[in-house]
């Protein structure tokens, strides 16, 4: 027995007893595919054990097997039963033997001697018909592997049915339905029974948007899993008679999902965009009311109730200027100050400022343990976020109920770093899951119009996320909801008492200061401060104004302070040219946005955030 390699992957097995004639037939065919040689019946069907072959070339007279009981074993073998035999004969060209040939499942005949060009022809058609059926094949294993990669399922449908019965194909029908896969391909359940119930009515709709539809549609697993669900399917007959379906089943839960976090991430930008220009505005208001009330309250002798008017509309300035901050954390407008926080004292402020908001349907239980960890965020946007959680659980508790709050140490779950969580849980009235995903959305709310904002939730999971931890919901409805708070920690210990700077302004007396603001009010209020401190103040109302009588006077000063965002130049370009002309005055910048404090520190230009207060004043020129 001989070989002759090839370089086609197609094999040719030529069986016959005369090694002259394998020689001779292995000659002939080696250009057209690999021949393997074998001299025997019963070494042929070794042979045909191991390896596959395109075509058997059979001589008919052999010793103890012959060609037809060869060929005989050759099909009861389902391996081999559909392999083309050629039977070859050197005699009996009789009608009988040819007859008896073909029905031991001969394809042809070749008579002996053997004409090459024939032979070679004959061959060459079942080698190319080998050829095609594997590249076929392996096409086929191709696009099944790629249908299995893909979480995606092939089905086919008859508009006649009611419901639309799909009869499933191929791809990864695993992906969606696990140890049901079989019970529905059986047809012993329907697809549509894990449909949406809100979108089982579109889901099964076939036959009304012409040739080709396309659905989307919500789909719940027999394990619950969830998916988002593209149907696409188009018809594959038309006539009188049912209008047949072929269509795909894509899980699109992934862009979905992408989708949703970047219409998150849109209105977050917006917001920011938003609150990053009404803020400077605003900030000037509350500057010069805050101003214009400190003025008041030195220079006018006031009764007890207009002091009690005083202090409130104080306190109301002070509380929407606390609002613009929130509001720019929240857009990731504002950087956050963290220092070390002790959880015990966390619960005692939150408790003072809540206690008489929650009426007496509601209570709340603080479970505040000591355990040698402080919290590391900044107290103020966490006691608002503490706040708002328990709002929320309020406003889910209607008839009353208790609020359970719980901080206790833990770790990071990938970085094992020390962590706090603070939960806060409710037995209200729960989060439908499908909303669970949207209650983290800015402006979404469930409340009556009037009675919620739709940024509370958003306020603090930005604030989470902006600390470096992360905030998870849990709910079930008509038994409450949790919300847990993972927030980094720290060995370090709270901060003393704020003792950056004085009470007021009388550092200013005598010294020569320029005040550069395009606002008039708080331009007004400002210089009226400083001077009743004792200070000297030249003020303009735009930098290009400034810069233009410095030069001319030749005056020197002790202090510059320049708005950011004016007319002309701006605040960082105003001291810049003022620098040259009074290079031995201190120079700062006052704005109410964000962009402008990251911007002035690149500049490494002092920056005091608006409305104004003593102890940053001082901190800065002090």
């Amino acid at each position: 027995m001989a070989v002759t390699p090839v370089t086609n992957t197609a094999r040719v097995l030529v069986v016959d007893d005369d090694e002259r004639n394998l020689l001779a037939l292995s000659e002939v065919l080696s250009p057209i595919a690999e021949v393997v040689c074998s001299a025997s019946g019963r070494d042929a069907l070794r042979h045909l054990l191991r390896e596959e072959f395109a075509v058997i070339l059979l001589d008919v007279f052999m010793p103890a097997l012959d060609g037809y009981e060869t060929a005989a074993l050759i099909r009861e073998r389902e391996q081999t039963a559909s392999i083309p035999i050629i039977f070859l004969s050197a005699v009996n060209k009789e009608t009988e033997h040819l007859m008896r040939g073909y029905e031991m499942g001969a394809v042809d005949y070749v008579f002996k001697p053997v004409d090459p060009m024939v032979l070679k022809s004959k061959v060459s058609v079942f080698v190319d018909l080998y050829n095609t059926r594997r590249r076929l094949e392996d096409s086929e294993r191709r696009q099944a592997s790629i249908l299995r990669a893909l979480p995606m399922a092939i089905y086919e449908a008859i508009e006649g049915d009611n419901p639309p019965r799909r009869q499933f194909l191929g791809g990864d029908l695993g992906h969606f339905l696990g140890g049901e896969t079989i019970s529905v391909l059986r047809g012993e359940k329907d697809w549509l029974e894990w449909v949406h119930p809100d979108d089982r009515e579109r889901a099964e709709q076939l036959g009304t948007g012409g040739d080709t539809e396309t659905v989307e549609y919500r789909w719940i697993g027999p394990q619950g899993t969830r998916h988002h669900v593209l149907d696409q399917r188009v018809a594959t007959s038309s006539g009188s008679g049912p209008r047949r379906w072929a269509g795909s089943l894509l899980d699109i839960t992934e862009r979905k999902e992408l989708e949703a976090r970047l219409v998150h991430a849109g209105k977050l930008d917006a917001l920011g965009q938003l609150t990053g220009g009404v803020a400077h505005d605003f900030n000037n208001l509350l500057a010069a009311m805050l101003g214009g009330i400190n003025i008041l309250q030195r220079r006018l002798t006031l009764g007890e109730r207009e002091q009690l008017v005083v202090d409130q509309m104080r306190h109301a300035a002070t509380q929407g200027t606390e609002l613009v901050r929130r509001m720019m954390s929240f857009a990731r407008q504002q950087e956050l100050s963290p220092g070390a926080v002790e959880p015990n004292s966390l619960c005692e402020t939150v408790a003072g400022l809540v206690n008489h908001t929650l009426g007496g349907k509601v209570t709340v239980h603080w479970d505040c343990k000591a355990f040698g960890l402080n919290l590391y965020v900044d107290r103020s946007q966490l006691e608002l976020a503490l706040m708002n959680l328990i709002i929320n659980a309020r406003d889910a508790m209607p008839d009353g109920g208790e609020i359970r709050v719980e901080i206790e140490s833990t770790k990071d779950a990938i970085e094992g770093r020390p962590m706090i969580r603070l939960r806060v849980a409710d037995s209200g009235s729960g989060i439908p899951e499908d909303l669970l995903a949207r209650v983290t959305e800015p402006f979404f709310t469930t409340k009556e119009t009037g009675k919620g904002t739709g940024l509370g939730l958003s306020m603090v999971s930005g604030f989470a996320h902006q600390s470096g931890g992360e905030m998870r919901i849990d709910s079930t409805l008509d038994r409450g909801t949790t919300i847990e708070l993972f927030l980094p920690a720290t060995e370090a210990e709270p901060s003393g008492e704020n003792l950056e700077g004085p009470a007021s302004f009388e550092w200013l007396a005598d010294k020569r200061l320029v005040l550069i603001d395009d606002d008039d009010a708080v331009r007004t209020v400002l210089s009226e401060q400083f001077r009743d401190a004792g200070g000297i103040v030249d003020e303009f109302a735009s930098g290009d104004e400034a810069i233009a009588a410095i030069a001319e006077t030749g005056r020197s000063y002790d202090f510059v302070l320049s708005d950011f965002a004016m007319p002309g130049l701006d605040g960082l370009a105003t001291l810049e040219r003022i620098g040259k002309l009074a290079p031995k005055a201190r120079t700062a910048l006052m704005t109410g946005n964000a962009d402008d404090t990251r911007l002035a520190r690149e500049r490494h230009v002092p920056i005091i955030r608006k409305p104004l207060s003593v102890e940053s004043l001082a901190k800065v020129f002090g």
